[in-house]
């Protein structure tokens, strides 16, 4: 019942950007740890960055350190993942997930309990 929607995937040229949009369905932001996470096909899940409500410190992989930018607006109930300077290699589908807040979760990506079907991103000239 308890999930979320992610939005803004597409084709993107090396070096472009992208910016990715997470709604939850049926919640909202409070209280939750927010995390984008990212697969190919082949290849095991990578948490990809995350953000804690509760001190709202934030968490990336270090492949994407620098040129991605995780946010939220409370307003619209929103988190974003912005993604600048992007590589070929950033090229995979897109998931947020949402799970219970607690000091030191955000930097594991872990025990995550709902998830977004995920959104396709492709870095290709």
């Amino acid at each position: 019942q308890l999930h979320l929607v992610e939005s803004g995937g597409g084709l993107v040229q090396p070096g472009g950007s992208l910016t990715l949009s997470c709604v939850p369905s049926g919640f909202t932001l409070d209280y939750y740890v927010i995390a984008w996470f990212r697969q190919v096909p082949g290849k095991e899940q990578e948490g990809v960055s995350c953000i804690s409500d509760r001190d709202e410190s934030t968490y990336y992989a270090d492949s994407v350190k620098g040129r991605f930018t995780i946010s939220r607006d409370k307003a619209k109930n929103t988190v974003y993942l912005q993604m600048n300077s992007l590589l070929p290699e950033d090229s995979a589908v897109y998931s947020c997930a949402a799970g219970s807040d607690y000091p030191g979760k955000c930097k594991t990506f872990y025990g995550m309990d709902y998830w977004g079907k995920g959104t396709l991103v492709t870095v290709s000239s």
